[in-house]
């Protein structure tokens, strides 16, 4: 018996799972795990929320799979991005999962993790994509160059989300900034707003939701090379209640008051700060604009589209075997799978990014989307008689990697 099998509380669940994994296994390994197969080995942990694991038979040996099945069918199951309250900080998912109440989540969007070529510059720990919770836009993607993660597949960029709508149904989009700074008369271009990286020339906003870290990170890189040195033309202002309140020529850092933005720029959105002065009334507006749907977001998050209309994205990595986290749905939108591997010694050859996708298919997904994977793949939910989450794999660090952010899954009873 695994170690996550002795985790069940109920001996009717155990027995289960432990029958319905050796058909899994089975199917698994004579092609594929077929999608009544794998739901045939879950276990209801809440309600419209069941829980699976199985094998699957991969180019570099037997990948060992845990998934989450989610109806969003059901009026009482609803999905939102887990996060630490701002966006540059991390928590352990399970940490996350347990503070806002959800039953089971996943990890999600790849973030700045690690900033060797910028010595002494503050790693931020913020993520790479857009991300929007409980309906509010909390920040916007960095330039393509400056993304962390995998190469993506080609044609796709750091916009791309998955996402739920107000309408409660799953989507693949982008979701683009669009914003201003108005002053004077004068007008330009919102460049980046709480995101680890601006691009070059850009005036970027920095509100109570990027959190207390320091902002000289989003001054470093260029749009096409992460590592490229910190700019050295910067200026920065804050602007409080819609006037200008203070001026500095380095980035900062420490929490922000709400009602408070910072105005960061560099190069030429420097010299264009540069003109302000205390007591000058200044405008920030700024919104995600989708690019396929005209419906709200709920919840949106980053990382790269798989599968699209039930076909791989040309391109895909089948090459590069490793742990891996995704998440896929039918092509109404209403069912889910959220699938993550173990990060176990004996299954730690994984899957390449071609096999995902095609697992994901084999599962009954139309559409499908990669998020972190390798030490952040992780899986938690709460199992039946048990009050809270456990972490159902194993994360191949040996422990849980704080992240940035996660999809969590809510179920009422």
């Amino acid at each position: 018996m695994t170690r996550h099998q002795k985790r069940s509380t109920t001996g009717r669940a155990v027995v289960t799972v432990l029958t319905s994994l050796g058909v899994l296994a089975a199917a698994a390994l004579t092609g594929a795990a077929p999608a009544d197969a794998a739901r045939r080995g879950t276990v209801r942990i809440a309600r419209g929320v069941t829980y699976g694991q199985f094998d699957i038979r991969a180019a570099k040996g037997v990948a060992h799979a845990h998934a989450l099945f989610v109806d969003l069918s059901d009026p009482h199951v609803r999905l939102d991005l887990l996060y630490p309250g701002t966006v540059a900080a991390r928590a352990p998912l399970s940490r996350l999962a347990r503070s806002a109440g959800a039953v089971a989540g996943v990890n999600g969007d790849f973030f700045d993790i690690s900033e060797a070529q910028h010595p002494g510059v503050e790693v931020t720990g913020a993520n790479v994509g857009p991300a929007v919770a409980h309906g509010q836009v909390l920040k916007s993607a960095v330039p393509d160059g400056q993304r962390f993660g995998p190469v993506p597949p080609p044609g796709t960029n750091t916009t791309d989300v998955f996402g739920v709508g107000v309408d409660r149904r799953a989507r693949l989009d982008r979701l683009s900034l669009l914003g201003s700074v108005v002053t004077a008369g004068r007008r330009r271009p919102l460049g980046g707003l709480n995101q680890y990286a601006l691009p070059v020339g850009s005036v970027g906003a920095f509100t109570s939701r990027w959190g207390d870290a320091s902002r000289v990170r989003a001054t470093c890189g260029t749009d096409n090379a992460r590592a490229a040195p910190c700019s050295r033309d910067t200026y920065e202002v804050t602007v409080r209640h819609g006037r200008v309140v203070s001026a500095s020529g380095t980035p900062g850092s420490g929490p922000i008051a709400r009602g408070t933005t910072v105005l960061l720029g560099r190069e030429a959105g420097a010299r264009w700060l540069r003109r302000l002065v205390p007591g000058q009334r200044v405008t920030v507006r700024s919104r995600l604009v989708p690019s396929a749907s005209r419906i709200a977001y709920r919840f949106a998050l980053g990382g790269s589209p798989l599968l699209r209309d039930g076909r791989p994205l040309p391109g895909l990595d089948d090459v590069t075997s490793a742990v891996r986290t995704a998440v896929g749905f039918t092509a109404d939108g209403r069912r889910l799978t959220l699938l993550v591997l173990d990060g176990a010694r004996a299954h730690r050859g994984g899957l390449t990014v071609a096999e995902v996708a095609s697992r994901m298919r084999e599962l009954g997904s139309a559409y499908a989307f990669g998020l972190d994977g390798g030490g952040s793949s992780t899986l938690v939910g709460r199992m039946p008689g048990a009050r809270t989450v456990t972490v159902r794999n194993h994360p191949s660090g040996g422990a849980e990697r704080p992240v940035p952010n996660g999809i969590g899954i809510f179920s009422a009873p």
